[in-house]
């Protein structure tokens, strides 16, 4: 591969954002601007009724965030010219149509005209999400963008960004291959995106007429989109419909479109830049954390011997840069595909984070709403999901024993300790039964096309100490006891 500069490449460039408020598409505009004010145009598609709610989440969602301190701090007053020159907000929903929702017809051919670069980072990322919704958004959002991005006779490359865990659960060596139109992971035939799209509509209109309520609908469509992953070998909702949103641009891209599937594992905050430790949310392993230093969580289920993949966002991010400028007019009959991780180039155990959780709070206890500060123990370890269940039904019994032995003096106290008990048991088993795939999981992402990518990037002479995502530069210890799980703090849990 042969490619220059990421900052020249962005120069004049016109780059569209879909699902700007996330996580990683913050990181990715504020990198923008502060690498490169001559961008000609980022259009940020979000979701907003009207170009006033627009405004709005622009303002309190993204440019009001901390991240953006180090981009303040360098324009200065020129700030508030320079994102009304540069930044143009686009009140839409990809999972409308192949319009993306835009309403404005001369603005959607605005962006037809301009756009250069296209970047999906949208996802709904919950893993328990309603099937309806997560279909909508990652699975006919990708389709739709890439009937949006055949409209644009002036693009140079599609980036769609995935998850490495459409892998689901395999085991050994895992790929950068893609996931093919009705492939599934445990070889059940039958997988059509379009017939899902039906029993969704069906199961809809079924509860509709018999007057279900809505979180009853809520339920049923949670319940129906894992039900359906698991029938085709996936292990939640999430990573199924973005396996099948890989499929439907793999499928739909055409002969023409440089198209480019980024596939990031468990992404934490910020290594680097544009400070150590932003992060925003609780997000997927953070909710362990959280948990533990809350005292809701006092084990720790898992195989403390298995590789936990994780990538800090702005390593994500400059892949997406680099991959971008790579495969810039560089079309394929197939998507190139990137993992993005750590686990073949600088292997993190599960047990070593647990290590890393105890040693922090311990140190850095967190301060109950009570004022009182919260003490953790060493979690005890539990190697099955039987186990843990196990584990729970002692805990839930001992406290039903200690409300027989209460005399009425003390029965309102056991009530209370009781009660608090049972709520910490049911976010337990939520949590344990939501992430139980990935705390035994026995995979590795391979990562040679990413490899090879870091290595043309220095023999490019790309910025490499601005554009780094070479994940061997990480100590985790020194990473989560002294940047991950401070800024987790101090920006989520405050």
């Amino acid at each position: 591969m042969e490619f220059g500069s990421v900052v020249q490449f962005l120069e004049n460039r016109a780059v569209l954002i879909i699902g700007a408020t996330g996580f990683l598409a913050k990181i990715f505009v504020e990198k923008v601007l502060r690498e490169q004010p001559n961008v000609k145009r980022m259009y940020l598609l979000l979701r907003a009724a009207d170009a006033k709610a627009a405004s709005q989440r622009f303002h309190n969602e993204i440019v009001g965030k901390e991240l953006f301190r180090v981009v303040k701090e360098k324009y200065g007053e020129n700030l508030g010219t320079t994102i009304a020159e540069k930044i143009v907000l686009v009140p839409g929903d990809i999972s409308v149509d192949e319009g993306l929702g835009v309403s404005s017809s001369e603005l959607k051919q605005q962006m037809w005209d301009e756009v250069d670069v296209i970047v999906n980072l949208a996802a709904t990322t919950n893993f328990d999400e309603r099937y309806d919704v997560a279909m909508g958004l990652n699975t006919m959002g990708a389709k739709h963008v890439i009937s949006f991005a055949k409209n644009c006779p002036n693009l140079r490359v599609l980036v769609h960004v995935s998850t490495a865990y459409v892998a689901g659960e395999r085991s050994g060596l895992i790929l950068e291959s893609p996931h093919r139109m009705g492939e599934t992971l445990n070889g059940v035939t039958g997988l059509d995106i379009q017939e899902e799209r039906k029993l969704i509509a069906l199961k809809l209109n079924e509860l509709r007429a018999e007057g279900a309520s809505r979180d009853a609908i809520k339920r049923a469509m949670v319940d129906l989109g894992l039900n359906r992953a698991k029938e085709y070998g996936w292990p939640n909702t999430y990573v199924f419909t973005k396996a099948m949103g890989e499929m439907l641009v793999g499928e739909l891209k055409g002969e023409n479109m440089s198209v480019v599937i980024l596939r990031p594992t468990i992404v934490s905050s910020t290594f680097k830049q544009p400070f150590p430790g932003w992060i925003e949310g609780i997000r997927t392993l953070d909710s362990l954390a959280v948990g533990y230093g809350k005292g809701r969580l006092t084990c720790f289920l898992g195989d403390v011997t298995g590789i936990l993949d994780v990538i800090p966002a702005d390593m994500v991010v400059n892949s997406i840069l680099v991959a971008m400028v790579a495969h810039s007019n560089q079309p394929r009959s197939e998507p190139v595909i990137y993992q993005v991780g750590s686990s073949v180039r600088n292997p993190m155990k599960l047990g070593e984070l647990r290590d890393y959780f105890f040693s922090y709070f311990t140190q850095k206890p967190l301060v109950g709403k009570d004022g009182n500060t919260i003490r953790v123990r060493n979690p005890k370890h539990l190697g099955s999901m039987e186990s843990f269940h196990r584990y729970m039904a002692f805990r839930y019994l001992f406290a039903l024993k200690g409300l027989e032995l209460a005399n009425a003096a003390f029965c309102h106290f056991f009530d209370r300790v009781y009660t608090d008990l049972n709520r910490k048991i049911k976010f337990a088993i939520r949590l344990m039964e939501l992430y139980q795939p990935y705390l035994f999981f026995r995979g590795v992402f391979d990562d040679i096309n990413t490899e090879k990518l870091r290595m043309a990037a220095k023999d490019n002479g790309v910025e490499t100490d601005k554009f780094y995502f070479d994940p061997a530069e990480v100590d985790w210890e020194d990473y989560f006891i002294n940047i991950h799980l401070p800024g987790l703090v101090k920006h989520v849990v405050k």
